[in-house]
């Protein structure tokens, strides 16, 4: 794992990029024979290592096409995540409010 420690979820999902690149490179996989491997269209994949779907979008891959993904590369799922020490979310006004025991509060 790299030694990056991201501050955005924007800047976490390409260096999540760069060391599933870093691992498929070292296996001397293409990204095409990593995605089929793993049960992914290659577009899909390549998504993946460049750390977004589309100009704005950060990726966010579910926690079982990384299970997959560090199957296929004889890694845990750990070794392809960066560290979050650094990772600062922005105040988010979607997130429901929560009440002092953790449950979304209802709104009326």
């Amino acid at each position: 794992m790299s030694s990056l420690a991201p501050s955005t979820w924007e800047e976490y999902a390409k260096v999540l990029g760069i060391e599933l690149q870093r691992q498929r490179i070292q296996r001397n996989l293409s990204q095409e024979a990593l995605a089929h491997r793993a049960g992914l269209t290659c577009t899909h994949y390549q998504q993946l290592e460049r750390g977004y779907w589309k100009p704005g979008s950060p990726a966010n891959p579910s926690l079982k096409i990384l299970a997959r993904l560090a199957q296929v590369l004889d890694l845990e799922i750990g070794d392809l995540m960066p560290p979050v020490t650094s990772l600062h979310w922005p105040e988010e006004s979607s997130f429901p409010a929560r009440s002092s025991a953790g449950r979304p509060q209802r709104n009326g």
